[in-house]
């Protein structure tokens, strides 16, 4: 099986996009008043740290960031399957907060679902919002995010790769077309 990539957004797009959300992040929120992020694992996390740190240039005030590994509320890993778990950190009190949930590509929804199940067992936020860097659409839950860096429709044969310099030594969106 051959794959073909395609780079749809390089670092420069990536960093407007992301300047874009964290605007928009600010305007709906009205500042950043309770405001916290939470990364999911992998590449939501450096996402999140990103978006935080635009907001401090932005504001002067620091929004904080939380780490969420989803591993155990998965509903897709197969039955006694033991998931390779990542550090989930919390360094405030999600009671009451305005929680922005970040992750890197928006498919199903499975792991967007996972993640409310595990914000909602550290505490009762005022509200949940959604930021991903990129929507590719074929949901199969009815969840939609509140933030959008780019939507790429793809088929279901397609794959989006995110990659960051945190993570993986570059920043780029690359498609993948799996030909046979």
């Amino acid at each position: 099986m051959v794959q073909k990539e395609k780079q749809v957004l390089g670092p420069e797009e990536m960093r407007r996009a992301l300047i874009r959300i964290a605007h928009e992040v600010l305007e709906r929120n009205r500042g950043t008043e309770g405001l916290v992020f939470v990364g999911l694992h992998t590449r939501g996390v450096p996402l999140a740290r990103r978006l935080s740190r635009l907001i401090q240039e932005f504001e002067k005030h620091e929004a904080p960031v939380a780490t969420l590994d989803i591993g155990l509320y998965r509903d897709d890993v197969p039955f006694r399957s033991r998931p390779l778990l990542k550090p989930t950190s919390v360094p405030v009190a999600m009671e009451g907060k305005k929680v922005v949930l970040v992750d890197d590509v928006l498919y199903t929804g499975r792991s967007i679902r996972a993640a409310l199940d595990a914000i909602m067992d550290l505490g009762r936020p005022q509200v949940v919002q959604l930021a991903v860097l990129v929507d590719r659409g074929h949901r199969e839950l009815p969840i939609r995010a509140d933030y959008v860096g780019k939507n790429i429709p793809t088929a279901r044969t397609e794959d989006v790769q995110v990659r960051l310099e945190e993570v993986d030594g570059k920043d780029e969106v690359v498609l993948i077309r799996r030909e046979e």
